[in-house]
């Protein structure tokens, strides 16, 4: 009987022992959360993300960790399925207990999650071009706002080529629309009349292009210039750009501009009929300068694989990481509400040329860049900005959003604050 005690009490006790030792290697380390798609629609273009996370993580336990702490990352896939980002967010914060996440790249997504940010009171650093008209203390965008891409991208259209005639194609959710009701408005106040342009939305994972092509086709054949601005997102942009090809719709007839059509898409495709044809980043490959050439490096060393491309939104994810880290060393803590106070004003490089800055409206500063496709699959820069453009949480061309202004410092610490009423209408 004795002896049966004291073989309980010695697996007790290595029990007890097993867990405290576990409970102490978690608080050895920062847990960092990664919400990417690793299946499903979004997968094409999520899955490179997850990975450039890894390498950032990676990189930074080389030089030490973060405040004497490794860096553990948290792994999920919400799977391409928006209401299971919120369920996933959940976990990460509530159960892994991250010090932040960095994932989502549909708009869709991030407003899945945002209520549980903001209810946990949590980091979301947010990687992709978006439509704006948000601006959250839990959230920081270091994608591109609608003045950071969609605008620039019209302007060029407009006064380096000329066009008249407007096609704005996009997937049937909140990006697109609220980015098209934001261009149509800019295009409107540029006296483009109401008829010569032309909206169009299709489901994720739209296949069938012929009939839309062809109307496209029909739109451009009026005698004005006319041009595709396409926020068309994941892998739907293979068939829609095999059908350009299919019906002769090349580059010099009816140019196509993309938000969301980077080297990583074009990885997969034929590029001869897309030659020519544009997108609208803040990053591209194909950038010449020695922090970009180490990105790049450090990339393929990384993944083992020489041939994998590097696009904008991995840039974002650079660029968020760094200053998150920057911001930690700052406040000397990972606790939510000091980071958020820290990061405001942080500068980082970016890989585009230049430093990055972290503004009072959680949205950063880059510069704008427009590529041509090339028969390999890379962008030619044709154009870009002179300097950094500033992201604008609300849009100068909306009722009700031209006279909002965001900024998170004291003593106004609003989102949405109204100039003319002199209110805030939003989290505080």
């Amino acid at each position: 009987m004795k002896s049966k005690l004291l073989t309980a009490s010695l697996a007790c006790a290595l029990t007890l022992s097993s867990l405290f030792s576990g409970q102490a290697r978690a608080e050895e380390t920062i847990k960092v959360g990664v919400l990417h798609s690793l299946s499903g629609t979004m997968a094409i273009s999520e899955t490179t993300l997850k990975d450039t996370m890894l390498m950032l993580i990676d990189e930074q336990n080389k030089k030490g960790g973060l405040l004497g702490k490794k860096l553990e990352a948290v792994v999920v896939d919400p799977a391409s399925n928006w209401p299971l980002f919120a369920e996933k967010a959940r976990e990460l914060i509530s159960k892994d207990k991250v010090a932040a996440v960095f994932g989502c790249w549909t708009s869709v997504s991030r407003k899945s999650v945002l209520p549980v940010f903001e209810e946990l009171n949590s980091l979301l650093f947010y990687p992709v071009q978006y439509e704006g008209e948000e601006s959250s203390k839990n959230v920081f965008y270091t994608g591109a706002a609608p003045n950071q891409q969609a605008i620039p991208a019209v302007d060029y259209l407009m006064n380096e080529m000329g066009v008249k005639r407007w096609v704005l194609a996009g997937t049937d959710y909140v990006y697109p629309r609220t980015t098209n009701k934001i261009l149509e408005a800019y295009l409107k106040d540029k006296g483009v009349a109401e008829e010569d342009i032309m909206i169009n939305y299709t489901p994720f994972g739209h296949s069938d292009w012929q009939s839309i092509v062809s109307d496209i086709k029909k739109f451009g054949s009026a005698g004005k210039k006319t041009a595709v601005v396409s926020t068309i997102n994941g892998d739907a942009n293979v068939p829609f750009y095999k059908e350009l090809g299919n019906q002769g719709i090349t580059a010099d007839k009816i140019p196509v501009v993309a938000f969301s059509v980077g080297e990583e898409e074009l990885s997969g495709i034929d590029t001869n009929p897309l030659v020519g044809h544009l997108a609208a980043w803040n990053y591209f490959m194909s950038v010449d300068n020695e922090t970009n050439d180490a990105f790049i490096e450090s990339w393929h060393k990384f993944i083992k694989n020489d041939t994998r491309v590097t696009n904008d939104p991995m840039e974002a994810h650079y660029i968020g990481f760094n200053m998150w880290v920057k911001a930690v060393e700052k406040a000397g803590t990972t606790d939510p509400t000091a980071v958020q106070d820290a990061i405001i004003g942080v500068t980082v490089p970016n890989l585009s040329g230049g430093y990055s800055a972290m503004m009072p409206n959680h949205h950063i500063t880059k510069p704008v860049l427009i590529g041509e496709i090339q028969n390999d699959g890379q962008f030619e820069v044709v154009w870009q900005t002179s300097g950094m453009v500033a992201g604008d949480a609300w849009s100068d061309y909306l009722e009700g959003s031209k006279d909002l202004i965001s900024d998170w410092r004291n003593p106004l610490s609003c989102g949405s604050f109204n100039v003319k009423t002199g209110k805030c209408s939003g989290q505080k």
